[in-house]
């Protein structure tokens, strides 16, 4: 079977592209659940799980599309994938902002850890931008920028964890604030086989997001459409939908700040798709070999997180069903990026 999936017609491409993303949509409603549970059970908080835990899980069919892809000599398919997922992401939390009707999620849901991620983000997305003009050096196939991607989330992680136990800033509280706050209760599952269910589930997400890349793949071949059109439009959507689907159940659990720390820290962890990629690439630097119109989504969502982290600075407060400036003006970028790319 593993072999015969780059022999499947289109037919059956598209159909095995939409089952694997009704399959991510599931799990990620699954994991929001077991995520909170395991903030609340560890002590970890909403911040670093929703950044670690939540972030890594459900970018994990993301990952592996990228690395494929970029392994089998495709990097365009493999950073639009990854790019588009950024983009798309943090275009989802407009649609959790829409389902807290009692007011804008990012005021609801401010906290220093989600503004240092997203400081996090821009500088990550700044560190592709110097990749991508940098000189086409190499080590063993490997641009030097890439290392350095890691080390700089590592460290934004070890600063998100500093600021919780020893915060030097604090936003405003609110009526409207929600605080992260353990469930008082706690659930009936233990410890150990919370963990369990969690590596099922992302190990599931893994696996689907390897059926994907197959899928669209033959779906780019057979239609003519570009790797970079499959790539933003296609399974960076369809890889993002747990992000999407948590974000949503958390909000209807109540936990804002593990809503925007799952987005922000997915963001995150999402460029680190690009560093994976440039080390399975063998042509040299993913960077370089990108070309210009996929590359734009760097800046696509470099305006993107300026204009979110702005909206968690600001804390407009608006009105039962209304959504602040930031998810109107996040709206606006991400279809003025979707138009720029249909015309190339």
């Amino acid at each position: 079977m593993l072999t015969s999936l780059n022999d499947i017609s289109l037919t059956v491409a598209f159909a095995l592209f939409s089952f694997c993303a009704v399959v991510i949509g599931i799990i990620g409603t699954r994991l929001a659940g077991i995520v909170d549970d395991l903030a609340d059970r560890t002590g970890l908080g909403e911040a670093i799980a929703g950044a670690v835990l939540l972030g890594m899980a459900t970018s994990l069919s993301g990952i592996v599309v990228s690395v494929t892809a970029a392994w089998t000599d495709k990097p365009e398919l493999a950073m639009s994938n990854a790019l588009g997922g950024i983009a798309v992401q943090t275009l989802f939390l407009t649609i959790a902002d829409m389902a807290h009707r009692r007011a804008n999620l990012e005021h609801a849901a401010a906290s220093l850890g989600n503004i240092i991620q997203a400081a996090l983000l821009l500088c990550l997305l700044s560190l592709l931008m110097v990749g991508r003009f940098a000189p086409e050096w190499t080590i063993w196939h490997v641009h030097p920028i890439t290392p350095l991607l890691f080390i700089a989330y590592l460290f934004g992680l070890r600063l998100v964890r500093s600021s919780q136990q020893h915060p030097m800033w604090s936003p405003a509280r609110t009526r409207e604030t929600r605080e992260d706050q353990p469930d008082e209760t706690p659930g009936k599952l233990t410890l150990m086989r919370l963990w369990l269910i969690f590596l099922g589930l992302a190990f599931t997400i893994g696996f689907t997001g390897w059926l994907l890349e197959r899928s669209a793949t033959v779906i780019a071949e057979e239609t003519g459409l570009s790797q970079a059109a499959v790539g933003v439009l296609m399974t960076s959507i369809a890889t993002s939908l747990p992000e999407l689907v948590t974000t949503v159940a958390a909000v209807r659990r109540g936990a804002l700040t593990l809503a925007v720390a799952g987005i922000i820290g997915g963001n995150a962890f999402d460029t680190l798709f690009a560093a994976a990629s440039d080390v399975a690439y063998r042509g040299g630097s993913i960077y370089h070999a990108t070309p210009d119109h996929v590359m734009l989504w760097v800046s696509i969502s470099v305006l993107m997180t300026g204009v979110l982290m702005l909206g968690l600075l600001q804390r407009q407060e608006q009105g039962p069903g209304r959504i602040g400036f930031e998810s109107m003006a996040i709206i606006g970028l991400y279809l003025v990026g979707i138009a720029m790319l249909m015309v190339n």
